[in-house]
């Protein structure tokens, strides 16, 4: 996607959120040629200065990546004509404006009646936390689910938080596809929306849709498998040199690859013999997961980690090598890791690490932005926006509003 030639060229989101889900999908539409309009309380929102920060300036790593390509305006919220500001902004005219994503609580002066009332047309996109309103984030709801039952070794049932805020980061892709909806509805019939999504739905309909809540109900909570992959055959092991490769045989192709690479063919189909199983089906591999996997380990444990993968990989196994984002980063120091990435001056940090959007038209992947200093935008966008005067602007220094 050539800048200038985006999908969403023209349209105009007004961004009031915080922390991953919001955030993200603003970026996602900043990305798609939007202009992105990030709103913060005057200081920044509680997402300001987050970890991981800057180890050269303090600047927040986290602010700055999920900001990218946007504008920023910071206003006092709390004085009235702050939220003024705020509203205008969210229901300016246009037939590419008033929309609004946000995930602010206990602001009654921003809901979608308020914005309908200027503009009915409006859409307002709103993510939340629980759909009865309630604080959640995903660390929370992920715990709650279950998924942090399952994690973990197989040795225990201590819960095992995971790292990533997948919930927030579906949200954020949720929220985006929910905002093209209904923009695709105003454009047939004119109609506003006042969409909602809540995080812990978020969770509990990805769960379900992969069919976890059912076999629960059927089969009882699923016990531990540590690195075995559930349902297949997948599993690490560990090669001579101290290296460590991922496995998955899902297909009867690649299943054969693996038995092929190892010279295991022989023992697994006396195996097969002998428990009378076809381990072409998975489901069986699956059920012999630790025999199967007992036979193969040694094949590893001979082989360094160079050897064994160029084995693997000249047969057609499915595998991959265990390694720390410091090897990505190397990988893209040395120009060898994926071309989503990119290097961009940050102002107020320097060059960081970031990245594309994976959306690639016609093989090629969109333009790389960097963030803006917080409030940086205020003035310019007010008065490209709202239309308000150098006279305007400066009142509303002095009396506080704009920072």
């Amino acid at each position: 996607m050539n800048a200038g030639n985006s999908p969403l060229d023209g349209l105009r989101v007004v961004e009031f959120a915080s922390f991953v889900a919001g955030p993200s999908a603003g970026m996602t539409l900043a990305q798609l040629g939007a202009d992105v309009i990030r709103v913060d309380p005057l200081g920044g929102g509680p997402d300001n200065g987050r970890w991981p920060v800057s180890k050269q300036t303090g600047g927040s790593l986290y602010w700055n990546s999920l900001n990218r390509g946007k504008r920023s305006v910071t206003v006092d919220v709390r004085n009235p004509e702050g939220r003024e500001l705020v509203l205008a902004l969210a229901t300016a005219p246009g037939p590419d404006a008033g929309v609004l994503v946000d995930n602010q609580v206990g602001r009654p002066w921003l809901t979608h009646a308020a914005l309908a009332e200027r503009r009915p047309d409006a859409i307002r996109v709103h993510i939340g936390g629980r759909a009865d309103g309630g604080p959640a984030v995903d660390y929370t709801v992920n715990s709650e689910v279950g998924v942090t039952d399952l994690t973990g070794s197989g040795e225990n049932r201590t819960p095992v938080n995971h790292v990533l805020p997948a919930w927030d980061i579906i949200a954020g892709q949720a929220a985006t596809t929910a905002l093209l909806a209904a923009l695709r509805r105003r454009d047939r019939t004119g109609a506003g929306s006042d969409v909602a999504i809540a995080l812990e739905d978020i969770a509990i309909t990805g769960i379900a849709n992969l069919g976890w809540l059912t076999e629960v109900r059927e089969r009882g909570d699923r016990p531990r498998h540590g690195n075995f992959m559930y349902g297949s055959f997948g599993v690490d092991f560990e090669t001579a040199d101290g290296g460590r490769v991922m496995i998955v045989a899902l297909t009867p192709r690649q299943w054969k690859a693996l038995l092929a690479a190892t010279g295991t063919e022989a023992v697994v189909a006396a195996i097969e013999q002998a428990v009378g199983e076809d381990f072409t089906d998975e489901a069986a591999r699956y059920v012999h997961r630790q025999t199967l996997a007992a036979v193969m380990r040694p094949w590893f444990a001979a082989r360094d980690l160079e050897t064994a993968g160029g084995v693997l990989t000249e047969a057609g196994v499915l595998w991959s090598r265990y390694r720390r984002m410091s090897d990505l980063v190397a990988d893209f120091e040395a120009g060898t890791a994926s071309g989503v990435l990119a290097e961009v001056e940050q102002p107020g940090i320097g060059p960081v690490v970031s990245a594309h959007s994976p959306i690639r038209e016609s093989g090629e992947y969109g333009p790389t932005a960097a963030a803006p200093a917080l409030g940086a935008d205020t003035d310019a966008v007010l008065a490209d926006v709202l239309g308000l005067s150098d006279g305007e602007l400066g009142r509303l220094h002095d009396a506080g509003v704009l920072a």
